[in-house]
């Protein structure tokens, strides 16, 4: 797959005229495509236009392998100090039993302190829809049992036939 440079560089500048900037960063004014595209080879340099919805568009004499080069670099330490932050769910029943409360609990608590959101969901079945209220109040005993270490994204609440609550870690202070 080739893709194709964001930036015009030396013959593809097809513009009567540009404004240039030169190596230095000083303001060489606006000139002629050809013109510039001289000053550019009696430098040793490339004519890059950096702007090209400007009017006139501008254009900058630099070392363009080396821009290219820089900006990669950039790039790939923004994405190397980038956090990926995914959707883990935690699913309970409305009849669930306080050890098992305690596992999810643990499960819980090791997905949060990895830097992830949890969904925490309870699915309705047969009776149990009509009694909603102590799905919700499973929920709210789940996020009790958390200690603080949570905050609470949406409050439980019944969609349908599923009682949804999303938490997210605390963020820590750098002081």
């Amino acid at each position: 797959m080739i893709i194709k440079d964001l930036y015009s560089v030396n013959e593809a500048i097809r513009d009567k005229e540009v404004r240039v900037i030169g190596a230095d960063g000083a303001m060489l004014g606006v000139m002629s495509s050809i013109q510039a595209q001289r000053l550019a080879n009696e430098a040793e340099l490339d004519l890059v236009k950096i702007s090209p919805n400007a009017i006139p568009p501008v254009c900058k004499i630099m070392d363009y392998s080396k821009f290219k080069y820089e900006q990669s670099k950039r790039e790939k330490e923004n994405r190397k100090n980038q956090t990926v932050v995914e959707l883990k769910e935690i699913r309970l029943s409305m009849t669930i039993d306080v050890g098992d409360i305690a596992v999810k609990t643990k499960q819980c608590l090791k997905f949060l302190e990895s830097g992830n959101k949890v969904k925490v969901s309870i699915r309705m079945k047969g009776r149990e829809n009509a009694r909603a209220y102590q799905g919700v109040k499973v929920m709210q005993d789940f996020f009790d049992g958390l200690g603080g270490k949570a905050v609470l994204d949406k409050k439980p609440s019944t969609e349908g036939r599923m009682i949804i609550m999303m938490l997210s870690p605390i963020k820590a202070d750098k002081n």
